[in-house]
């Protein structure tokens, strides 16, 4: 009956007009009174005012379409007259026009264009749209999305002048998972004055909470996670220059800060001299950084470090010194203003794992990313013979040199690659964040406190601590706020260091 009711009452030229020119109350009304109806002409109506290509002469609308005009009631080719003038909207109805595409789109042939119309319909229940919902039910084939019509349908009802209908999709509004839903039962709440009602919409509302909560916190374990593998990737490289080789390197932020410029400096150059494979500088971008920083690291160590080996305060202040150096340097090249890394646009976007969850891709990325760093750098101290060598010299380097070991060149290469996994953290950190020269500042101190809290030289130590510390730092953060999340990490960690100074997993044997 609701589409046979459609199909007779066709859209007019008045009802055109009124919805081109006006006053912009009137102009919604119109537009909500015809989309009631259903006509199929009305759609490329409200696409061309959309697009500002609309004419108004004499008492009729002309939608303009390749050079050419059209009847916007009949559809057939027109002469559009001399004075025929502009149809304007303002913001209010552009957006009006643009509710109005996504409730048509419900009855498109396509399903992916009927699934966002859902999806848009979802944050603005406009009563207006029911009688077109409802068609959309009735037309609907896909259960899925009859399933999520119905239920746009009752937050439609909820706001219907008959009780019993609010009553009745208050109730059918508990299957909702979505935060739109909970936020307009909440909202009807405000404005319910029947009792009856008044306690369905709670029921439903709670209902809906209890759904969403399951999406909060996956989404903080999500963060935590995201956090932790940026905090890995920071630590990876202290775990080997402070963790295996006892240099304190206060200028390890800033060996990051340089990986995430060799980014900025990589994507420039595809930018300008290979646009056509803009979307994959990212694969070049992260041996340029982690070779950037391998370099500084290993000019730092054949010009400083080297003559401070057992001497920890003067590595630390050297270290720093060295951080104010490459700071300046930076800004002198690249200037003090933060730089822009895109992300590819493989990385951009995310997938939507419940309505209110929403895991980017760039994140998940890092997460990847992050887990491979992690075996490579186990794989390369346990399996190689470079790595072999580091672990000699840092457990005994008298006994290396004597049995042929350059324990110089050892150093050098250790302490590059230390460095070099920082760059590839700078290059990871370029893709959620601004690039600038004080970007190593706000990681240095937790990286840190990653490596002394997992336990000095231990790679598994480190890979717990970041994730836990990640974890934490985002559960604290919902519950006391970001500044006091950080004092308190900081009390929980210097507390558990006074207990076991050896950290989480302590060095055993005779590595101890």
């Amino acid at each position: 009956m609701l589409l046979a009711s459609g199909a007779v009452r066709a859209l007019t030229a008045e009802q055109a007009v009124a919805i081109a020119a006006g006053e912009t109350d009137a102009r919604v009304e119109a537009l909500r009174r015809a989309m009631a109806q259903g006509d199929a002409k009305l759609a490329p109506l409200v696409k061309a005012l959309a697009d500002d290509a609309v004419k108004l002469s004499g008492g009729r609308a002309y939608v303009l379409r390749d050079g050419r005009a059209f009847d916007a009631v009949t559809g057939a080719e027109a002469m559009l007259p001399a004075d025929a003038e502009d149809a304007v909207s303002n913001n209010r109805m552009r957006r009006a026009l643009e509710a109005a595409l996504a409730a048509l789109s419900l009855l498109s042939p396509d399903r992916a264009a009927r699934a966002r119309a859902i999806d848009e319909l979802k944050e603005q229940a406009d009563p207006a749209l029911l009688a077109l919902v409802d068609k959309a039910v009735v037309a609907e084939a896909d259960p899925g999305l009859k399933e999520q019509l119905v239920l746009l349908r009752s937050s439609l009802l909820v706001q219907h002048p008959d009780a019993a209908k609010r009553l009745q999709a208050a109730r059918e509004l508990a299957a909702s998972g979505q935060p739109a839903t909970r936020a307009l039962l909440l909202q009807r709440l405000g404005v319910e004055e029947d009792a009856g009602v008044r306690a369905a919409l709670q029921a439903s509302a709670d209902a809906v909470a209890v759904r969403l909560a399951w999406g909060e916190r996956l989404g903080v374990l999500f963060a935590g996670l995201s956090l932790g593998s940026i905090l890995l990737l920071v630590a990876l490289g202290l775990a080997i220059t402070y963790g295996l080789m006892g240099v304190i390197n206060m200028a390890h932020g800033e060996l990051m800060m340089i990986g995430a410029y060799a980014a900025y400096v990589t994507q420039n150059l595809f930018r300008t001299y290979a646009p056509e494979a803009f979307g994959w500088y990212l694969v070049a971008a992260i041996p340029a950084s982690f070779l950037a920083a391998a370099l500084v690291g290993a000019l730092m160590e054949r010009s400083v470090i080297r003559w401070l080996y057992g001497r920890p305060l003067e590595t630390l202040l050297a270290t720093w010194g060295i951080s104010l150096i490459l700071m300046q340097a930076v800004r002198s090249l690249f200037g003090a203003q933060n730089v822009l890394v895109e992300n590819p646009a493989w990385m951009s976007g995310g997938i939507a794992v419940l309505p209110n969850l929403t895991l980017p891709y760039n994140r998940l990325a890092i997460l990847v990313f992050a887990a491979l760093v992690l075996c490579g750098v186990a794989l390369l101290i346990a399996r190689t013979r470079l790595g072999l060598f580091i672990r000699g010299v840092t457990q005994n380097r008298p006994m290396a040199a004597c049995t042929g070991v350059d324990t110089s060149r050892v150093d050098t290469l250790a302490f590059a690659l230390g460095a070099g996994l920082a760059g590839l953290a700078g290059c990871a950190l370029s893709q959620v964040g601004n690039v600038g020269p004080d970007l190593g500042q706000s990681y240095i101190v937790d990286s840190f406190m990653v490596v002394v809290l997992g336990g000095v030289g231990q790679l598994a130590g480190t890979v717990v601590a970041a994730l836990g510390l990640g974890v934490l730092n985002k559960l604290l953060e919902g519950w006391a706020g970001a500044v006091l999340a950080k004092i308190m990490v900081l009390v929980l960690i210097v507390v558990f260091i006074q207990k076991r100074p050896q950290g989480l997993f302590a060095l055993k044997g005779r590595s101890a």
